[in-house]
């Protein structure tokens, strides 16, 4: 998915998978972004460990080595968002002042928390520090919108008759927004307030392109979240008597809801 406000291209890499397997937890299958405009090459989140080869080829599919990239933004610490910032070493990395903090801050081994990755981060030389508030980038402003982490940050990008809010997983999945439930949070009434805020910027600017953190693009609709594309997903496994014999389990929806770009 493509779009394109306020002298920026935002281009959806990988979207957000709303999911968990038994017994082995989380997915962690999160949505990755890619913004360039006014001279920046941004990337949004960096994917668990099983994005080490996929961003990079994504990137050369668009003509961007990974050296090219200028920024990366972090939304929040967990793993599946914050991992990978090394492949981005060069660039300047992004994160919140509040959620940095509190990741340092955690017992080692407890929490979705890549505590070395993190505290390697808090000591890298391209760190900056965002705060709410914060106008990051040209048109591009960071809010804090706590629930899923106490520091998660959302960003808010001006359009041009549409803007664009970038989520994560302060409301990771289209059911969150509706039914103001939250799952992963460190305090349900905290989420649900984060919630109630998102609504009141759907309310406020009408339209809006909203990306969450494990879910396809959203635009609300007489009150109703109306997903943007279909969901890709599926696992493909070796249960035969050579590695060319590929089992492939699609685990996409018959039908998610959602419409072409």
């Amino acid at each position: 998915m493509k779009w394109q406000g306020g002298g920026w291209d935002l281009e959806v890499l990988v979207s957000g998978y709303p999911g968990k397997v038994y017994p082995h937890g989380s997915l962690g299958w999160s949505t990755v972004a890619l913004l360039r405009g006014h001279g920046r090459i941004i990337v949004l989140d960096a994917g668990g460990y099983g994005m080490r080869k996929v961003l990079p080829a994504m990137l050369k599919e668009r003509g961007i080595a990974v050296s090219d990239v200028t920024d990366l933004l972090l939304s929040h610490a967990h793993h599946d968002h914050s991992v990978n910032w090394p492949l981005f070493r060069h660039a300047r990395i992004w994160i919140g002042r509040k959620e940095l903090a509190w990741a340092l801050g955690l017992p080692w081994g407890e929490t979705s928390v890549p505590e070395h990755a993190i505290e390697a981060l808090s000591r890298w030389p391209t760190l900056r520090l965002m705060e709410d508030g914060d106008t990051v980038f040209p048109g591009i402003t960071a809010h804090l919108a706590p629930g899923h982490t106490p520091g998660h940050l959302i960003f808010i990008i001006e359009g041009d008759g549409q803007d664009c809010v970038l989520l994560q997983d302060a409301v990771k999945n289209r059911v969150e927004l509706t039914t103001r439930d939250t799952d992963m949070t460190y305090d349900p009434a905290i989420s649900r307030a984060t919630i109630e805020m998102v609504w009141g910027i759907c309310r406020e600017r009408p339209g809006v392109l909203l990306v969450p953190g494990h879910d396809l693009p959203l635009v609300v609709e007489n009150g109703v979240p109306r997903a943007i594309g279909q969901h890709r997903a599926e696992i493909r496994g070796w249960f035969g008597a050579s590695l060319t014999e590929i089992t492939r389990f699609d685990i996409t929806p018959a039908d998610d809801g959602g419409t072409s770009p």
